[in-house]
This record gives C-alpha cells, sequence and structure tokens, in this order.
C-alpha cells in the first residue's frame, strides 16, 4: 500500500505492490510470498483484480455487490464478486469492447458495444443474442421508460434499438458529421449527444426532436490561446435535473446550467489530453474528470482542486463506488488501480477494515517521501551554484530547505560534479577489498585498557563460538568487545580495573570461580553434543553426571577457603594501616601540643599587658560550666576538620570501622553519655551494692541427711532402708 498526501488530503493506493504472474502454480505463488517483503506487504482487496494486458473500461453494478471490467488481449469481461472478493466469473468473446452496461441490479443483464459494429446481449448464463448497427458505434445509452438504446458513432445519426419490440427504429438526424458521446439525464430523461464539432445537441425521446444546442468549442478556448484543431466533446455526465458537465478533447472540462447557453465554470488540466470520464461526486460538491494522465477532484462551485491522482500508467476508465470514498481505474497496464480517499467517504460495507487500518496509519504518522523531488538545503544550493533559484517557481519552500525536481537535480549535479561516477567507483572497489581482508587470518589485538578483561573475553567467546558450531540450531551471541555500548571500557583510561582494591580482592575468587565454572559448563556441554552424535550409552552419561556434581562441591569449598583468605590478609592490612595511622597521629599530637602550649603562653602575655580586664564565656541551655579548658577543648573540636575528629573518637574508642564481605564497610559510635545518665548509673550502682550487703545466705538451710542404697530418703531422723 503506497500512501500519498495532496492538499492535506491522503490517498491510499491498494493496489501498489509487485504481481504475481498467472502461470505460476500455487507452490510458487506461496515461496515467493515468503521471500519477498514487497510481496507480503501488498494488501491484495479483490483477489486477481487484474486484467491479461489492458483494462478498457469498469462499472459498479447498482446493488453495490459486482464490479464488472472489460480489457483484452483476448478480449474478454470479467466480473468480481464483492462479497466474496474474488472472482465470479469469466467470459472470453469475439472482438473487443468499446463500451458496456449494466441493464439490471445486478450483472443478469449486459450489453456489449464491440469494435466490429456488433451487440452483444448478455444473461446470467452467458450469450443471449447478438446483432449488428449500420456504422461503427463509440457510445450508447438505455433509456428505460421505452427500453430504447441509443447508439452513436461515425454517423450523423443515432441508431435507435427498441428491446421491448426487438427491432430498430426510426434514427435521429443531427447536424455533426460524427458524434462521439451521448447520455440520458436520470430526471426528465433528456437525451445529449457529444459531437465531433464541439457541439452538445439535446433531444427529447418523446418526440424524437432537438430541443437545444450548445457550443462548447468556442466557450472552452480562452483569449489568445492558439487554436491548432476544433475541440470535439469527448465526455459528457448529466447531474441532476439542471446541471451538465462536458469534457473536450483538448482537455477543458465546461460545466453547464441546461437553462443558459454560457457555462458556469471551465476547468483546464494543463495536459492538452482528451478528458476521457466525467462523473460528480455530490456530498462535497465535487466534479472528477480524468484523461489519460492525471484524475482531478474539483469543487464545481468555486473550482478549486480537492486533490488528484496521478497513477504510473496511463488511465483509460473511472469508476466511483457509490457512498464511499474508493475508486476503481482501469488503465493501460494488467493491473487495475483501487485508491481509498477517506475524505470522501467511509470505506464500502465489504471492506469496513480499511477504515481501521488507515486510522492507525493516521496516529503513527510516517515522513512524506517524494519520489520526482529532491529536498536540498541552502548549503546545497550553493555548492551546485542555484542559489539563485530562490524564489521562483523552480524551488518550493519546505521547513529549512528547498524541493526541486529530481530530473534538475541529476542534470546540474552531473555538470557540477563530472567525477562523480570515478569518485563512486572507487568507494566500490576499496569495499570490495575490505571484504577480501576479512578472509584472511585476523591477528587478535588486545586494547591498551584492561587488557586481561579482553583476554578473558575473547577465550570465553572463542568457547562459545566453538560449541554453536557443534550445535546444528546454536548461535554464539554477540561479544562485549564488538558492541559500541561497551568500547569506551576498553580505550577511557578511567574505566581501569584497579586488581589492588578490596572489592577487587574480595571479588576475584568469585569471578575467577564463575569463570571456571563456565568453562566447564561448556566443556561439560561439548562432551554431551558428542556423546549424542555418537549415540553412547546412558550408564556412561550417568557417571560423567556423577563426577561433575563431586568437582562442583570441590570448587565451592575452595572457593569459600578463598575468600576466607583473602578477608584474613584485608583485615590484618587494615589493622597494620591503623596502627602507623594512630603513631603518626600521636607524634604529631605531641608536637602540635608543644606549639599550642608555646604560643599560648606568649598570647596570654600579651593579653595581660594589653589588658587588665575580666573575660566573660557564654554558656548554652542544659549544659553546666566545669573548667575554662573545657570550653578551650570544645572550641578546638569544633575547628578541627571531620577527618581529625573521627581519628580522635577512633583512637579514644568512641567509633570503631570494620570491613563486612565484599568490599563494603561498617562504622559503628559510641554515643557520649550526659551527666544525668552518668549520676543516673551511679545510682543503680550504689543501689545494687547496697542490696548485696543485705542480703543474707541460705546455705545454713541445707540438710545433712544422707540417702539410702535404693536411692530413697530414710524417715525420721535415720538412713534409708538400703542395705549397708
Amino acid at each position: 500500500m503506497q500512501i500519498s498526501s495532496v492538499n492535506d488530503v491522503k490517498i491510499y493506493n491498494l493496489s501498489h505492490g509487485k504481481s504475481l504472474p498467472e502461470w505460476l502454480s500455487d507452490r510458487k505463488k506461496r515461496q515467493l510470498q515468503k521471500k519477498d517483503v514487497d510481496i507480503q506487504r501488498r494488501i491484495e482487496l479483490i483477489q486477481d483484480f487484474e486484467m491479461p494486458t489492458v483494462a478498457t473500461s469498469i462499472k459498479v453494478s447498482r446493488d453495490g455487490q459486482f464490479i464488472l471490467a472489460a480489457g483484452t488481449y483476448k478480449p474478454r469481461i470479467r466480473c468480481y464478486d464483492t462479497y466474496q472478493l474474488s472472482l465470479k466469473f469469466e467470459r472470453c468473446l469475439d472482438s473487443d469492447v468499446v463500451a458496456f452496461d449494466l441493464l439490471s441490479e445486478d450483472y443478469s443483464k449486459l450489453v456489449f458495444l464491440h469494435s466490429d459494429r456488433y451487440i452483444e446481449f448478455h444473461s446470467q448464463h452467458g450469450h443471449y443474442y447478438k446483432t449488428r448497427i449500420p456504422k461503427f458505434g463509440r457510445d450508447f445509452s438505455y433509456h428505460y421508460p421505452s427500453c430504447d438504446l441509443y447508439f452513436v458513432g461515425a454517423s450523423s445519426e443515432v441508431f435507435r434499438l427498441n428491446l421491448e419490440q426487438g427491432r430498430f427504429l426510426n434514427p435521429l438526424q443531427t447536424d455533426a458529421v460524427e458524434n462521439n458521446v451521448c447520455d440520458i439525464n436520470p430526471v426528465h430523461h433528456l437525451f445529449a449527444v457529444g459531437t465531433c464539432e464541439g457541439r452538445v445537441e439535446c433531444w427529447d425521446p418523446r418526440v424524437r426532436n432537438r430541443v437545444g444546442r450548445l457550443d462548447c468549442a468556442l466557450s472552452s478556448l480562452a483569449e489568445g490561446t492558439e487554436v491548432q484543431s476544433l475541440p470535439s466533446v469527448s465526455a459528457l455526465r448529466f447531474n441532476g435535473s439542471l446541471s451538465m458537465a462536458v469534457g473536450t478533447s483538448t482537455g477543458q472540462v465546461l460545466l453547464y446550467d441546461l437553462r443558459s447557453n454560457q457555462p458556469l465554470l471551465v476547468k483546464d488540466h494543463f495536459y492538452n489530453l482528451p478528458i476521457k470520464s466525467l462523473n460528480f461526486h455530490n456530498p462535497l460538491d465535487l466534479i472528477v474528470s480524468a484523461d489519460s494522465k492525471i484524475v482531478k477532484f474539483w469543487n464545481k462551485d468555486t473550482g478549486k482542486v480537492f486533490c488528484s491522482i496521478q497513477p504510473q500508467a496511463n488511465i483509460n476508465d473511472v469508476c466511483i463506488y457509490p457512498d464511499s470514498g474508493m475508486i476503481f481505474t482501469a488503465n493501460e497496464d494488467p493491473k487495475m488501480n483501487t485508491f481509498y480517499i477517506p475524505a470522501l467517504g467511509p470505506a464500502p460495507r465489504w471492506c469496513s477494515f480499511l477504515d481501521n487500518l488507515t486510522e492507525e496509519l493516521e496516529e503513527s504518522p510516517e515522513s512524506t517521501v517524494y519520489d520526482d523531488y529532491k529536498f536540498v538545503t541552502r548549503k546545497d544550493l550553493e555548492n551546485l551554484g542555484l542559489s539563485h533559484l530562490v524564489g521562483s517557481p523552480l524551488l518550493r519552500a519546505y521547513m529549512h530547505g528547498f524541493f526541486m525536481d529530481i530530473r534538475l537535480y541529476h542534470k546540474v549535479k552531473s555538470m557540477a560534479n563530472p567525477f562523480a561516477y570515478d569518485e563512486y567507483r572507487k568507494d566500490k572497489i576499496r569495499q570490495k577489498i575490505e571484504e577480501s581482508r576479512t578472509q584472511r587470518v585476523q591477528v587478535k589485538k588486545l586494547p591498551k585498557v584492561n587488557k586481561e578483561l579482553a583476554l578473558k573475553l575473547m577465550e570465553e567467546g572463542d568457547d562459545e563460538a566453538e560449541l554453536s558450531l557443534r550445535k546444528k540450531k546454536g548461535k554464539a551471541l554477540p561479544s562485549i568487545l564488538g558492541d559500541d555500548r561497551f568500547k569506551m571500557m576498553f580505550e577511557n583510561p578511567e574505566y581501569q580495573v584497579d586488581e589492588q582494591s578490596e572489592e577487587f580482592r574480595l571479588l576475584n575468587p568469585i569471578v575467577s570461580k564463575v569463570g571456571q565454572k563456565r568453562k566447564k559448563k561448556l566443556r561439560l556441554l561439548a562432551q554431551q553434543a558428542a556423546a549424542q552424535q555418537a549415540a553412547e550409552e546412558d550408564e556412561e552419561e550417568l557417571e560423567g553426571r556423577a563426577s561433575s556434581e563431586e568437582e562442583s562441591s570441590d570448587d565451592d569449598k575452595s572457593w569459600v577457603e578463598e575468600v576466607r583468605e583473602q578477608r584474613r590478609l584485608l583485615l590484618r592490612e587494615d589493622r597494620d594501616r591503623r596502627r602507623q595511622e594512630r603513631k603518626d597521629a600521636d607524634r604529631n599530637t605531641v608536637l602540635l601540643d608543644k606549639e599550642q602550649s608555646a604560643s599560648e603562653k606568649t598570647s596570654d602575655v600579651a593579653d595581660c599587658k594589653k589588658s587588665s580586664r575580666p573575660q566573660f564565656y557564654q554558656i548554652k541551655d542544659g549544659e553546666e560550666f566545669r573548667s575554662f579548658n573545657d570550653v578551650a577543648r570544645k572550641q578546638r573540636l569544633q575547628k578541627a576538620s571531620l577527618e581529625e575528629r573521627l581519628k580522635l573518637e577512633e583512637h579514644r574508642g568512641t567509633s570503631n570501622m570494620a570491613n563486612m564481605a565484599v568490599g563494603s564497610k561498617q562504622l559503628t559510635f559510641t554515643l557520649k553519655k550526659s551527666e544525668q545518665q552518668r549520676k543516673q548509673q551511679q545510682a543503680e550502682r550504689e543501689h545494687h551494692e547496697e542490696r548485696k550487703k543485705l542480703r543474707r545466705s541460705a546455705g545454713h538451710l541445707s540438710s545433712s541427711r544422707g540417702r539410702g542404697r535404693g536411692g530413697g530418703r530414710g524417715r525420721g531422723g535415720g538412713r534409708g532402708r538400703g542395705r549397708y
């Protein structure tokens, strides 16, 4: 499906994509659908909606269930059932179809006008009757009240065939040499004929007389235009009781009111091609006009273009599905195009899923791509030397650049850079050389950072690659060395692993054992794969599993021992380090105390000399004054840094730092007790001492009576009853 946007109107080409040949078998078609992505993404709305070579005309039945299309080669008619979304029947004919029409609500009554002057009637079962008209026909219309068929062609006469009587009636004589098209008004049944001289003659079927004439050729010509030939009428269509649209062979569409001989509006396609089809879209007051190149939708009151469709192949006929936004076109191509425009109306009932599909596509919009235009910025224009075209019709401003015709872009680029092909050829040769180099033996180079880790990853990758090769469906996992997300770990020195840190030393036994387990597991899997290929006995496999379990238990024990050993070493090093720091701190403290005492003496002498005034100190609430030395000590503690205070508390024993597992640390503090808590503890201690003095011993209450041999107690004051 292809999506395009013209004047902010979304147009969905449902028939875009590759089509499969008819001579392919079903098996080949299924294989191509599995392999080709374009075939998988296409939407086949109606199965086999195409012709062998060319489709000439297409129509929809009045009940909306059947779509009929005529084409060649060989001449044939195809009927598609919309309820089944497939081909209902196909009938081959003797000659090409110029025009056809449906006389009934469905496909049961068909009339075909052939290129060899024959008129063929078909019923539901197939061919019914065939007759011939005197001149070559070009178009025909059916008059329902009188059951007459009006045929126009290479003659000045309009031939009438009455289907009720089964005979030809007297023809209508026109003033033209040849007649091209005809149509009958659906309201008052006025019959109109378009001539090759550019006139439209209107006839009343009831009296068989001409009631009016319009000269469309002169009305279609604007002032100052060069006239090479007289434009003829190539399309004609009524709308309602008073509106009529006329298409000329020079690409103009004239909209008339039957009460006036002057057109209300003249619309030019600017392609100088004959208008082939005219249709009215009444819900939006639009006229759909088509020539062999483009289909235009424009407002019948203002002439403003609503949107346009430009297929790749030339257009032969256009048909609008009633009360919907779906349009069918018959082209000079095997495929008949199907377009869906949600702005014109909803999807038909038999393909209502298109509304949901288009809504989902609109919710996730994609960037619009123009195949015929190239987006260029101002810098690109300066490089190409096209800055002088800014503001001209050749450049269309869009966002931060411009759109220009792709043909002009390629032409200017080839002139500005004539050696582009040589550069392209050199790049291709360089790519081929690099591809051939990858097939050679590659020398593994270790990175500058974390070499040991990279070597370990390489070895593990080689083991996994060997294991994946042994397996039939196994795939090797991507390596971290080749992943861009982890490249900074092997390039930036800040990511270097410090092997002397406590965290690494505690984790190293775990990492090494995990690596060994992984290698053993890979070896075990390789052995199992080899055992399956060689079809060894089950007993041998069980023995291998038992040995692996024993090895895993031994590995766990050794891992625990290594972790404990590393833990002991870390504790010993930490103890030695703290002892050395304590010694250094004591040495520095002695020197600092001497200096502070000397400085205090000199400062006291200076203060005494300066002033003999008394000094006052402010005590905070809840504190008791003990001595001036305590206040000075608190002031020195407040000025000291956090590190010095922690060392002092650790020296006094109020804080303790301990190393935990895998490198974490635990810090505990002994809070200083207040004076009230100290008094309370002292009172409790004195109370316990007093109770101990008052407590009397119960040792004198124990009896000295013995026990008998039998284990029982004696009665009275005697011993037990046992023998002695």
